[in-house]
């Protein structure tokens, strides 16, 4: 009798278990799929957040006087630590061999876009204030879609067949969004540098700001007009290295596509230029040392989860969708910085960065709407070869730069 019970109870278990087997083997492929299409979009925006972080340590790094050179050669250095072990491991046998021209290649990658980039940047800080700091990094959007258009890279497809990295077709909805998108970007940092309006100060925030005695640098009231001009084109200057470092990336890893290595040696040629950086502009011993404090913690991180983790997980998403697909989610990087300098910096905020993080974050979601829909477009037709666009080049009319019928792609 109770052996009786105990079968009919372990096949009603073994029934349950085959209901559920059945049900994920049905929904699992779509839940599969579904994640799939949204992980380029999940990634670009862990990337963004990680960058966040930085922001704001690097922010109190400085506020405590520590120098923007040192801070970047201490954070690749801890990058290159962090990312050497897992490229020997996972891609030590099965990289592609390294040729002198690659590696030269990355080599000047690393300088024109992690160590030129971070050490303008750092001091344009300087020069001026957070919030411009952060309003010029969307302009980042805008100079790499430039870039990529006018550039004329050539993006393989799987059957050999050459088409434009970014294209801009004026004539249908996709594209005009996507020029709408950049418009907007455009209106969106105008008014996060130009417009202030009144302060809104939040209801609650924990108020952690490191303090020290060269607070005054994270003002821009406290430089003079003549740095100020400076801090500002070399904010310019910076962003202009960065756009550029996104879209000659992409060109690289099509030719060297093993991303844990490339993103290493990119971080071992940044750390030797940034000491080289270093030991040029910092000669005060004091600043190199570094104890159990605040500066560690902002080192570690930039260091492991920026340049190690942040910087792999870029190189994914460039060559899976593209730069301007990773450069056009910078937005969000300012909505969350703007959150973060509130309620853990305690630092106010104005109706300007409000209506200002609005409009980019329109921006953000007219250009991704534009490109998915051009893919999708570009999965039913296909793209054209080079000679099918020749022909057609001969029949339309093109504008130099946004054109509805491209020219052929030309390499780099």
């Amino acid at each position: 009798m109770v052996k009786g019970i105990i079968s009919n109870v372990k096949k009603k278990r073994n029934n349950k278990c085959e209901k559920k087997s059945e049900l994920l083997a049905c929904c699992y492929p779509k839940v599969v799929e579904k994640m799939g299409s949204k992980k380029p979009f999940l990634v670009a925006l862990l990337v963004h957040a990680l960058s966040s972080g930085m922001i704001l340590l690097s922010k109190a790094a400085f506020n405590m006087g520590m120098s923007t050179s040192v801070f970047v050669f201490y954070r690749q250095v801890a990058g290159t630590i962090f990312l050497v072990p897992f490229a020997m491991i996972f891609e030590g046998k099965n990289a592609k061999p390294l040729s002198l021209l690659t590696f030269c290649k990355i080599f000047m990658l690393a300088l024109l876009g992690i160590t030129l980039t971070l050490n303008l940047y750092g001091v344009a800080l300087i020069y001026t204030s957070a919030s411009l700091g952060a309003a010029t990094i969307n302009c980042i959007p805008v100079i790499t879609f430039a870039f990529a258009v006018l550039l004329r890279q050539t993006a393989h497809l799987h059957d050999g067949l050459p088409c434009r990295m970014e294209k801009v077709t004026v004539k249908t909805v996709p594209g005009i969004a996507k020029v709408a998108g950049i418009m907007v970007c455009m209106a969106g940092v105008v008014t996060l540098a130009f417009y202030k309006g009144p302060v809104l100060q939040p209801l609650c925030h924990l108020h952690f700001q490191p303090h020290s005695g060269q607070d005054h640098h994270a003002d821009g009231q406290g430089s003079s007009g003549k740095k100020w001009i400076l801090g500002c084109f070399l904010l310019l200057v910076s962003c202009i290295c960065w756009a550029l470092w996104l879209v000659l990336q992409a060109q690289i890893l099509k030719s060297y596509p093993s991303k844990i290595t490339f993103t290493s040696i990119q971080c071992l040629s940044s750390a030797v230029q940034s000491f080289i950086v270093a030991i040029a502009l910092e000669r005060d011993p004091h600043q190199w040392k570094l104890g159990w404090n605040f500066r560690l913690l902002a080192v570690v991180y930039c260091g492991i989860f920026v340049t190690g983790i942040a910087y792999y997980l870029q190189a994914w998403v460039i060559a899976t969708k593209g730069p301007v697909f990773h450069a056009v989610m910078t937005p969000s990087n300012l909505v969350m910085t703007i959150l973060g300098s509130v309620f853990l910096l305690g630092e106010t905020i104005n109706l300007g960065s409000v209506l200002g993080a609005i409009l980019l974050v329109i921006s953000l979601y007219s250009v991704l709407w534009g490109k998915s829909k051009e893919q999708s477009m570009d999965n039913n037709l296909g793209c054209l070869p080079v000679q099918a666009q020749t022909d057609r080049s001969t029949q339309v009319k093109e504008t130099p730069v946004l054109s509805s019928n491209p020219r052929p792609s030309l390499s780099m």
